[in-house]
């Protein structure tokens, strides 16, 4: 039941997503929440689609955080009501993961910026990259990173936030290295990643705490259970975990490095994301867990100190970067570290302060970037030293720059001053207890001060300061008008915000400040608000015009304090890690060295003595090898024939020089392993191993192609001794290992299995039925785990040009052409073979459901078939009369068994669910028709396209490069 005064909308537990969605709609919150995740994903494709059509394509990038915008806003009056909007569906119960989302005034404030800004930057960028191709995938990268930021924001369940937590590190990882191809991205790019990365981890292990704590991963349990948290001995642990992972996101003090470096991404990513999104991620779980935390000692303590470290170094540096991109990068930083310690003062007013401000700097800074972006396609430069003058050039861009910059300045009458206003209130009121009653407000004090220097340098610096200098487009060009179009909207809001706060404070702050605080009813009410502050701190205008005052003054110095920065030595971030990320891969590679070189027999016997170690000690501990369990009776005869038959085989592989014929005699020995499991009941098992032995000798025998014909003479006897001894070792040990597991009573469920087959699954034959509808999902993962191994190899090898010998044309032609190299028998025999195959596996898929057979085993036939042809006839000829593009076959293989699996949801059944019936029709009689059917179908198309896949790409480097050159 949902709480009173909050509206729960929770599908059945036992219905499923879309089930729900089609057969349960009971009001119309039920798939808005889930409708907004998803909008952005579903809108992806689009503009890479319509790539060639750049209007098409940034409208259709337009339509998902409009139609989000709106849907949020006919959402927002219930949410400022106090209402609850949930959705649940239970993804993994057992892990606690669940598909769970919220929407209250914090989630819909965040939601709104996150969806109204990305409106923005959108728009701006089809200006922005208007001629350059680059466009469709900047809005599809653009509309992922906003899936992650929504998912964050929406996510009842902490575990399910980390999941775009990550997505939204990954992605910002693209978007900065957007320019690949320079190295100041890439290193951007990858300085973002490793501090948000492992901020991440840390995050990850403070939500695994708190959830073993509380037992729940529910956002509204963990709320819930405050004291149990801040009582328990771990909670400083947690504390600090989570801190560490929110300030890494949110680049707080040290973790602020990667921020700056971060600019060399295209400016409207800088736009959206280090202005509203990306950067007010930590933000915004700060105040989701702010009933948590707040209060305790050790989070007063620790956030006012990185928060006024970020504050103050942030607006410090910003005075003195020459990039404009770079100063509103630390400005950021500097704007973060206030609303962070703000969060940490711990009062309801502070809380308030740090939620109006968090909107005022969103409005201000993302119009600032698309300025700064503008002039840099416009001069080809950010430098601050050579783009001067610019009111005389750009005038509207200058007047609609002034109103953003004044409002990061905190001049009256913009959004910025009522903020910069309370937060020096707040401040002098945070704490009475000694000289931090005095330290705080000084620090506030300084940091307001330096923000005004830096806003007035960035904008005299940018359109007046004298003429410009040196600037690489000159004469300068025009700015497209539809640019001013966003920063119109920006500067329209900070002034109606300036004149009229108090309706945004009363309509939006406060319900988000009751919902940050757990829907606590309010006790501070700041309307009508310019007049009761001024009635209550009337010496607020003074401290105002010493910070108006001081900013000048730095400004008014800057010449002085340029030359005493320049003479510091100077620090780079990025160069530091970059070495010791050089270090550290250093250090890796020799490690690496001591066990990799190469040799394929090494790793083996270090795979096997890792296992021989790991098993040998519990073993050891036994009292008896042998269970109670008897033993069945066994054919001894053939045992006995079988084991001595695999051992002159394995003798004949393992001694034998010619690699064709120990090729042929390992494969003689897992023939003889087919007849073992065929003769001891495991007709699917010897039916699978037959297949894949197959098409195993086909793949090694075209390696072969590569290597000479011969084996060189192993030059140090004791290494086969090692290798025998090793190999023998290991055979006994898993021999004794399986006959102590298995003559051990053991609970198993093949009992549920062999009993529910049949009426369960419609199928006799028990292995099948586990692999398509009891374990349908693993064998998806299976296949899908196949299709990826295939395409990597076929990525490894489309462009790989072997060295070594280069055989002439002539040979090659002579080697695989038409000359006709290949034995007549075989070529004669393979071509009848191969319908008579094809029709061998489809005799095979059909009867799997009820005998042995089935997708996989049939797609092996398929492709052992088809591979006859490559051997018989060489590659040329083959490729000639097949179908050679065998990735289509992989993804429409995968796509039928996805789609069966979904099919079931429309039936409010479980993923994968399959059903039969059975039907009678005249002559043929009774059969039974079952949608494992199309599942089985996608196995047998992604074996036969994966195999089919590797085989076509080894044997054109086969016909590239001829047969290997025996070493005489």
């Amino acid at each position: 039941m949902a709480p009173p005064g909050q509206m729960a909308v929770f599908p059945s537990r036992n219905r499923l997503l879309i089930g729900s969605w089609l057969t349960s709609v009971r009001t119309r919150f039920d798939m808005t929440l889930l409708l907004i995740l998803l909008l952005p994903i579903l809108f992806l494709p689009a503009p890479l689609v319509l790539r060639h059509a750049p209007r098409a394509a940034v409208v259709s990038a337009l339509l998902a955080p409009a139609i989000i915008f709106y849907l949020l806003l006919q959402l927002l009056p219930a949410v400022l009501a106090g209402q609850v909007l949930l959705f649940h569906y239970d993804w993994i119960p057992a892990l606690g993961l669940a598909v769970s989302l919220r929407l209250d005034a914090l989630a819909a404030l965040f939601a709104l910026l996150i969806s109204g800004i990305g409106i923005s930057v959108i728009f701006y960028a089809h200006h922005y990259f208007a001629g350059k191709p680059d466009a469709p995938r900047f809005f599809a990268m653009i509309l992922g990173f906003m899936m992650a930021m929504l998912g964050i924001v929406l996510s009842e369940n902490l575990l399910f936030m980390l999941v775009f937590w990550e997505m939204t590190s990954l992605i910002s990882f693209l978007l900065i290295g957007f320019y690949g191809q320079k190295q100041i991205s890439r290193r951007g790019a990858r300085l973002s990643l490793f501090i948000t990365g492992g901020g991440g981890l840390a995050l990850l292990a403070a939500i695994l705490l708190m959830g073993s704590i509380v037992g729940s991963f529910q956002l509204s349990d963990i709320l819930a259970e405050r004291a149990l948290l801040q009582q328990h001995s771990v909670f400083p642990w947690i504390l600090g975990l989570f801190l560490v992972g929110v300030f890494t996101k949110s680049a707080q003090f040290p973790f602020h490095l990667w921020l700056p470096h971060a600019m060399s991404a295209p400016t409207p990513v800088s736009a959206y994301l280090h202005s509203a999104t990306m950067v007010k991620a930590g933000i915004f779980l700060m105040m989701r867990l702010y009933p948590v935390f707040s209060g305790a000692e050790v989070w007063f303590y620790w956030v006012v100190a990185i928060g006024f470290m970020t504050l103050l170094v942030g607006s410090f540096v910003a005075i003195f970067m020459h990039d404009m991109k770079g100063l509103l990068a630390y400005s950021t930083i500097s704007h973060l570290g206030l609303i962070t310690l703000l969060l940490g003062y711990g009062s309801e007013a502070a809380l308030t302060v740090a939620v109006f401000h968090l909107i005022n700097h969103a409005l201000f800074k993302a119009p600032l970037f698309m300025m700064a972006g503008s002039i840099d396609k416009a001069a080809g430069t950010r430098d601050l030293r050579q783009i001067n003058g610019l009111a005389w050039h750009y005038p509207w861009l200058a007047v609609l720059s002034f109103i953003p910059t004044a409002a990061m300045a905190g001049l009256p009458y913009l959004n910025g001053y009522f903020s910069k206003k309370l937060f020096i209130v707040e401040s002098f009121q945070s704490t009475d207890s000694g000289w931090l009653a005095v330290l705080i407000p000084a620090l506030a004090i300084l940091g307001a001060a330096f923000s005004v220097g830096y806003a007035i340098r960035l904008f005299h610096n940018t359109f007046f300061n004298g003429k410009p200098r040196d600037i690489p487009n000159w004469p300068l060009p025009a700015i497209s008008g539809w640019v001013y179009l966003p920063l119109a909207c920006f500067a329209a809001l900070c002034l109606w915000i300036g004149f009229w706060p108090e309706v945004l404070l009363h309509q939006l702050v406060q319900p988000v400040v009751q919902a940050a605080q757990g829907n606590v009813a309010l006790t501070t009410d700041f309307s009508p608000y310019d007049l009761a502050i001024l009635q209550q701190h009337p010496w607020l205008t003074t401290i105002s015009m010493l910070t108006f005052a001081g900013g000048l003054a730095v400004y008014s110095a800057r010449k002085a304090l340029f030359a005493w920065h320049a003479a510091l030595p100077t620090v780079d971030a990025k160069d530091i890690f970059e070495s010791r990320m050089q270090w550290l891969i250093a250090r890796s590679q020799q490690g690496v060295h001591l066990v990799e070189n190469g040799s394929l027999q090494r790793y083996v016997i270090y795979l096997v003595l890792t296992a021989l170690v790991f098993t040998s000690w519990p073993l050891w501990q036994l009292q008896q090898w042998r269970g109670e369990l008897a033993l069945m009776p066994v054919d001894a005869m053939s045992a006995g024939a079988l084991i001595l038959l695999m051992v002159m085989a394995i003798s004949v592989a393992v001694l034998h020089r010619q690699r064709l014929i120990a090729l042929l005699f390992t494969g003689a020995t897992g023939l003889l392993i087919t007849v073992g499991f065929a003769r001891f009941s495991a007709p699917d098992l010897a039916l699978t191993q037959f297949s894949v032995e197959v098409m195993a000798i086909f793949i090694m025998m075209l390696a072969l192609s590569f290597l000479p014909q011969s084996s060189p003479q192993e030059k140090v006897r004791y290494r086969a001794k090692r290798d025998a001894v090793v190999a023998t070792v290991a055979g006994i040990g898993v021999a004794v290992l399986s006959f102590a597991v298995m003559t051990r009573p053991q609970q198993s469920i093949s009992d549920y299995f062999l009993a529910n087959s049949v009426p369960g699954g419609g199928g006799s034959n028990v292995v099948n039925v586990i692999l398509v509808d009891f374990r349908g999902f693993d064998t998806l993962g299976e296949i899908a785990v196949l299709a990826i191994a295939a395409l990597a190899v076929f990525a490894l090898t489309r462009n790989l040009r072997l060295k070594g010998h280069s055989p002439s044309a002539e040979h090659i032609d002579a080697w695989h052409g038409y000359a006709q190299p290949y034995p007549l028998i075989l070529r004669t025999l393979a071509r009848p073979l191969l319908p008579m195959a094809l029709l061998v596996s489809a005799y095979i898929f059909l009867r799997g459901h009820n005998l042995p057979g089935g997708g996989f085993i049939a797609g092996l036939i398929t492709a052992a078939a088809l591979s006859l042809q490559y051997v018989a006839c060489g590659i040329r000829w083959a490729q000639v009369r097949m179908l050679t593009q065998f990735r289509p076959l992989i993804g429409a293989g995968l796509l039928i068994a996805g789609l069966t699996g979904l099919g079931s949801l429309l039936f409010d059944h479980p993923f994968l669910t399959s059903w039969f019936s059975y039907f009678e029709l005249p002559v043929i009689g009774k059969f039974e028709l079952a949608t494992a059917l199309l599942f089985d179908l996608g196995v047998y198309a992604t074996v036969v396209g994966s195999t089919m896949l590797i085989l076509a790409n080894m044997g054109r480097l086969m016909t590239i490069h001829g047969p290997g050159k025996e070493i005489g």
